[in-house]
């Protein structure tokens, strides 16, 4: 799969221009007559709906647009819908985009021309083709509600012009399209060929259908139809990239250096050389555990937790997805708590404004500090099996079946990250678990842009996303150190306070139709959300 990335920008011309509904290529743009001959013309055809059909970069900002996370700079196009206040004229980061969705029907109407290759093969070729089609639909739905439904390209942008679809219909045919492909799609790839879509991506991206849309018992018997994946041993570990392709991952946005790079300067620190785009807030670290599984305001109430001194004895995913104050990183200490340091909040633009930095899949920099951040080949994970066990816990909670099933898949992805199982006499009811289980996600999933789809289809964003966003505290960091090598901190002055946000529920749950695309569209109409 990686090898095969550099061609596009030779076959896939036609889609150079992206940046509207307009975008659709003609049917004669890469002609039967001389392309759609060869086995090697489906590879690179294929490779082109695969190359950017999801961005790792994207991915680890979506945070932002939750309480995870704060973007610093608005023009990278997140900080508005984190605050609310974006427009159609200022829609902020766009989905708005059927680039890929114009080469996939362009796949798809043609495939079948190449008949020096195999009917079996091609019929295999056109199910990652559907698949990566309805999960462009589905990011398309979920975030702009109606949309219109394209499954041909037009002729002329003319023709390109029509109105949006009911979403029952977007959702019909995700659900009709994804469980079409289930059975078409192997079951796995090795080598060059790992990041393509599979069976259990198939159903990984269904069961997350089902959930997004409350459809509990579908929910729940596709996780359990999921197979043939496990967790990886190590949390840290995971995000590793020796470990790209453990067991746990379903599908990934697949990386290579000078080729297609994955770029981490917007997460890592100023004193590093990085621009701290997006960083974590108070509320995520906060939401963190302690050691033994109670939570800080327990801790406090018996004298266990300290907020001058809060990152001793933590759940160790904190360790793993948080640059905290006093921790060791990048081989030196992190202080962004001390005025006139590199990483003090008002020092420099690109220091972290809320005093954190996010840390997880970057692993390499601790293993070597002069390692090319901007020019990495992580691949970024878009379904691991940790969420298919989550989503078992969530599905059985919501259809009120307590039982040994749920408690053992939220144990398994907790012991993983050594955290005690889960207290059956603490969380015994409905509502302490689904308290439990939701904070699990948030912990577990930080960075990988699975919140806001979380907050909006639980009925809380409006709850959560309201009000003063707020980062760490300041002081100094200390000498002392803890037995992972950690310092010890004295955070006595105020908290940062970054923005006040609103989030208005249904309004901002969903992101606004960009007016460009309407100008051009004139069949295009504003969400009905007060857009």
């Amino acid at each position: 799969m990686k090898k095969l990335i550099y061609f596009i920008g030779i076959v896939f011309i036609f889609t150079s221009c992206e940046d509207s509904f307009l975008d659709t290529a003609p049917n004669d743009a890469l002609s039967p007559s001389t392309f759609w001959k060869s086995k090697k013309d489906l590879d690179l055809a294929l490779t082109g709906c695969y190359n950017g059909f999801e961005s790792g970069n994207s991915i680890l900002y979506r945070d932002a647009g939750s309480d995870n996370a704060f973007n610093n700079f608005p023009w990278e196009g997140w900080t508005n819908i984190g605050n609310g206040k974006l427009s159609p004229a200022d829609p902020g980061a766009s989905y708005y985009n059927f680039a890929t969705i114009n080469r996939c029907n362009e796949f798809l109407e043609n495939a079948d021309n190449a008949v020096e290759v195999p009917e079996e093969d091609r019929i295999i070729y056109k199910a990652q083709a559907r698949f990566i089609r309805a999960y462009e639909y589905y990011v398309l739905t979920t975030n702009y509600g109606d949309i219109p439904l394209i499954t041909e390209n037009f002729a002329t942008p003319e023709e390109a012009k029509v109105p949006r679809n009911p979403q029952a219909e977007i959702r019909t045919f995700i659900e009709n399209e994804l469980t079409a492909v289930i059975d078409i799609l192997p079951e796995s790839y090795s080598g060059s060929e790992f990041g393509k879509a599979t069976k259990g991506a198939a159903q990984a991206l269904l069961m997350r259908y089902y959930l997004y849309f409350k459809n509990y018992e579908q929910a729940l018997t596709t996780a359990k139809s999921i197979t043939g994946y496990s967790l990886h041993p190590s949390f840290k570990g995971l995000f590793d990239p020796a470990n790209e392709q453990n067991n746990e991952i379903i599908l990934s946005v697949q990386h290579t250096p000078d080729i297609y790079a994955m770029s981490f300067t917007p997460f890592l620190p100023n004193s590093i050389g990085g621009w701290s785009s997006v960083v974590p807030t108070q509320s995520l670290v906060d939401a963190f555990e302690m050691a033994d599984g109670r939570t800080i305001q327990e801790a406090q109430s018996q004298g266990d937790y300290d907020p001058e001194n809060p990152f001793i004895n933590r759940d160790p995913r904190l360790r793993a997805t948080v640059v905290y104050p006093g921790q060791v990183f990048a081989g030196r200490v992190y202080r962004s708590i001390e005025e006139d340091d590199p990483d003090y909040y008002n020092t420099a633009d690109n220091a972290s404004k809320t005093g954190y930095n996010f840390k997880k899949y970057t692993t390499f920099i601790d293993i070597d500090p002069s390692a090319p951040f901007w020019n990495m080949g992580n691949d970024i994970f878009l379904f691991r099996y940790a969420e298919v066990l989550l989503t078992i816990a969530e599905a059985k909670v919501e259809l009120g079946q307590i039982d040994s099933e749920l408690y053992e898949a939220i144990d398994a992805v907790r012991l993983r990250a050594g955290m005690p199982a889960v207290d059956k006499q603490k969380y015994a009811d409905q509502e302490s678990v689904r308290k439990l289980i939701r904070n699990e996600r948030r912990v577990e999933f930080a960075m990988e842009g699975l919140r806001r789809d979380d907050i909006i289809r639980w009925d809380i964003a409006s709850i959560v996303m309201n009000g003063e966003l707020l980062g760490a505290k300041r002081g100094r960091v200390l000498e002392t150190t803890q037995p992972n090598g950690d310092h010890h901190v004295s955070m006595t002055l105020p908290r940062n306070l970054i923005e006040t946000r609103e989030f208005q529920a249904p309004k901002n749950n969903l992101l606004p139709i960009p007016q460009s695309a309407i100008d051009k569209n004139p069949k295009l109409t504003p969400n009905n959300t007060g857009y």
